[in-house]
C-alpha cells in the first residue's frame, strides 16, 4: 500500500492557494490558541484529505486586522511553520488567513 504524508500534500496545496477566509469566534480581544489550531487542521484537512498529526499555536491571536501567529504543524517527525494573519474583524469572528510554509522548519 503507497502511503501519502500529508506534509507533502499541505506543502503542494500550500504552494498553489494559501488558505483563505478561515473565522474563529473572538472572546474578548483574542482567539484563544487552541481554537487557531483546530481551525487550522480543519481546513488543511478539508483541503488535503487528512489530518495533521498535530498543529500548536504558541499563544492566542490578537483579534485585530494585522496581528499575525507563527503555528507549528506535525506530521511525524517533521514540523512545517503555519503562518496566521488576521485579515478582518466581523462582530465575533476574527477572520484569517494561514499559510504553511514549503519547506520543514530545521
Amino acid at each position: 500500500m503507497r502511503m501519502i504524508r500529508i506534509v507533502t500534500a499541505i506543502a503542494a496545496a500550500a504552494s498553489v492557494v494559501a488558505l483563505a477566509g478561515c473565522s474563529v469566534s473572538v472572546g474578548g480581544k483574542s482567539v484563544d490558541k487552541n481554537d487557531v489550531a483546530n481551525e487550522i487542521s480543519q481546513k488543511l484537512t478539508e483541503q488535503v484529505g487528512k489530518q495533521p498529526d498535530k498543529v500548536e499555536c504558541p499563544g492566542n491571536l490578537p483579534a485585530k486586522v494585522g496581528a499575525t501567529l507563527v503555528c507549528t504543524l506535525t506530521d511525524g517527525t517533521t514540523q512545517y511553520d503555519v503562518h496566521v494573519d488576521v485579515t478582518g474583524v466581523d462582530g465575533d469572528k476574527a477572520l484569517f488567513d494561514i499559510k504553511v510554509d514549503d519547506n520543514p522548519k530545521s
